[in-house]
């Protein structure tokens, strides 16, 4: 798919790598383990090992979208 088939979906063309890093860098590790309480996030997080479980498990994955998504709308909102 083309970026013109997707023209409001923000998260078309981001890698879940980019996502949680920038998650990590915006809360860092432990408020992200406190918003999405999983163990790769509290116990010795790091970006590979949480990305091998979020690429496992599709709920996890959700969550993070999820916040992501959240994330950059407050982003948005605080600039105007």
């Amino acid at each position: 798919m083309t970026s013109q088939e997707q023209p409001r979906n923000p998260l078309h063309g981001l890698t879940l790598e980019r996502m949680l890093t920038d998650l990590v860098d915006h809360y860092g590790w432990p408020e992200l383990g406190a918003r999405i309480p999983v163990r790769c996030f509290n116990l010795d997080p790091s970006i590979p090992s949480s990305l091998r479980f979020l690429r496992k498990t599709p709920w996890a994955r959700e969550k993070v979208e999820q916040l992501y998504l959240y994330t950059l709308r407050q982003h948005q909102r605080a600039q105007r």
